[in-house]
């Protein structure tokens, strides 16, 4: 392939599970290829797994907004460069990154997650009733997927779930191309007043969460403070509730690999990883600028290009995974990039692995019969936002 293909081109699903296939094809041809954005600009899109990792690791390009094309949306306006957020440290380069990603870390461990898995179980048990109660058919996007991930996380980050209807709804706002940007500032500036208020609360009475903490550690300012908040709310949210409903959704229409799960529970954890690589919900927020010419696969990108990589397509690489496209939960996952690779990594990966382990193990005990309420082909997908999952998820028992 040597014309520039559409940024729309790769994110146009066929099929409920898989990526696009316009990735096989750039794969074998040209894993790094030249894609015209939105707005008309040229950059580039990133498909095969090495390639991938091999620029998500390398400091030569930069995810901060105050460096060259920024992503569009699908409406084809720019987003221009602009100082960094303080506090919104996604979008910045170490030393920037280095030190907010620090103060975080220790909240986010493997032992930290960990000492959250009972209270998030005891989430997953009352969505489970609150399914019961509901009757079958249930939405299980609505009735359990979207409750239990935001009271675990409003659990750990100190937020008041009693309010969560103050601050629940921005995340799809945010994550969706096609919203009215208007609408998402307002939404974005409303829940940061509202998450000022919380801190200020913590301030007067702290408790056992994680902006008591950074409020007792005092390094932070309160924009600082409001915008991490604010980062943790839409980074964690929809990705995970996202990852347990579509993965419950892939369970359901692969009867043989839920079978197998069912025979042997002791196989949960290798399963959600295979789940996460399968699915892989972060459709196409990827995005670096190249702060110096760099040469990749004998190509030259320029100072200021853009360049999108794909993790679905990464975790589809027939050279990294066998029969890729095949839901297999008996496979080796390891190094899949579902939640990115270097410094940007996911930090709350840890988090998103308890609660889709609570989750599934759940709903595994709570309904050995557990069955999709509609076709498979009737299920409404998320296609249009960074996030890909389902619009709801019909079940029955």
């Amino acid at each position: 392939m040597t014309e520039a293909i559409s940024f729309e081109v790769p994110w146009a699903r066929t099929d409920k599970f898989d990526p696009p296939p316009v990735f096989d094809s750039l794969r074998r041809e040209s894993p790094l290829a030249r894609m015209v954005y939105p707005d008309g600009h040229v950059g580039w899109i990133v498909s095969s797994y090495e390639l991938v990792r091999e620029v998500l690791s390398d400091p030569r390009f930069s995810h901060s907004c105050s460096v060259g094309h920024f992503p569009v949306t699908h409406q084809g306006q720019v987003i221009p460069t602009h100082p960094e957020i303080p506090g919104m440290f996604i979008h910045m380069d170490p030393p920037g990154h280095t030190r907010y990603r620090r103060l975080l870390t220790g909240e986010f461990t493997a032992r930290r997650a960990g000492l959250l898995a009972a209270r998030v179980e005891s989430f997953a048990a009352e969505q489970v009733e609150a399914m019961r109660a509901h009757g079958a058919p249930a939405d299980l996007v609505q009735t359990f997927a979207q409750p239990l991930v935001l009271r675990s996380l409003s659990e750990l980050v100190g937020l008041p779930y009693e309010e969560r209807d103050r601050y629940a709804y921005a995340p799809a706002l945010f994550h969706d191309q096609d919203a009215d940007p208007a609408e998402t500032a307002a939404a974005y500036e409303a829940v940061g007043a509202f998450f000022e208020d919380v801190i200020e609360r913590k301030r007067k009475q702290p408790e056992d969460d994680l902006i008591s903490r950074l409020v007792a550690d005092g390094e932070l300012t309160t924009e600082e403070l409001r915008n991490l908040v604010t980062l943790m709310l839409f980074a964690g949210y929809e990705t995970t509730e996202s990852a347990l409903a579509v993965g419950v959704f892939a369970l359901l229409h692969h009867a043989d690999q839920l079978a197998a799960l069912r025979a042997d529970p002791t196989k949960l954890n290798a399963a959600i990883e295979e789940l996460l690589r399968y699915i892989t919900v972060n459709q196409y927020e990827m995005h670096r600028t190249a702060l110096e010419d760099v040469t990749l696969k004998g190509e030259v990108i320029k100072k200021g290009d853009s360049v999108t990589v794909s993790l679905p397509a990464a975790n589809r690489d027939p050279a990294k995974f066998g029969c890729p496209a095949k839901l297999d939960i008996d496979r080796d996952t390891s190094g899949h990039v579902a939640f990115g690779f270097g410094i940007h990594q996911c930090l709350g990966q840890n988090l998103a692995r308890v609660e889709l382990r609570a989750g599934l193990s759940a709903l595994l005990q709570a309904f050995p019969d557990l069955r999709l309420a509609v076709p498979a082909d009737d299920v409404p997908l998320r296609l249009r936002g960074s996030v890909f999952g389902v619009k709801s998820l019909p079940v029955a028992w």
